[in-house]
């Protein structure tokens, strides 16, 4: 017997932790950079009727865009838990939180000098 073999769940919950979740994330990401140009387009060409109508057009679609990635997010969120797998996350960086907890619990950190 094959001990290198994963499970159908193990599988998926690879495939969404290290597939799916970036790529939402690079997209709820590059919405929202969208969408903040297209308020600096609004605010550019207040006066302009056609980059005015160019910027509410691209605010409009931006703000679809990230409505339609965190609908996903959701979704997803619903379909793994009802099928006990991995839950679609934020990504995060686990040692920023091990080095907080960890000066929290001490008086000084190391290498600091006192005077």
């Amino acid at each position: 017997m094959n001990t290198n073999t994963i499970s159908f769940n193990q599988l998926l919950s690879n495939i969404i932790t290290q597939i799916v979740n970036p790529i939402i994330m690079l997209l709820a990401g590059a919405a929202f950079i969208l969408f903040l140009y297209e308020v600096y387009q609004l605010i550019r060409n207040g006066g302009g009727d056609t980059g005015l109508a160019d910027a509410k057009r691209g605010i409009l679609w931006s703000l679809i865009g990230l409505v339609i990635i965190f609908g996903v997010f959701g979704i997803l969120n619903i379909v793994t838990s009802t099928f006990h797998l991995n839950k679609v996350q934020r990504i995060s960086n686990s040692t920023s939180s091990t080095v907080i907890k960890y000066y929290r619990n001490t008086e000084t950190p190391p290498g600091y000098i006192q005077k």
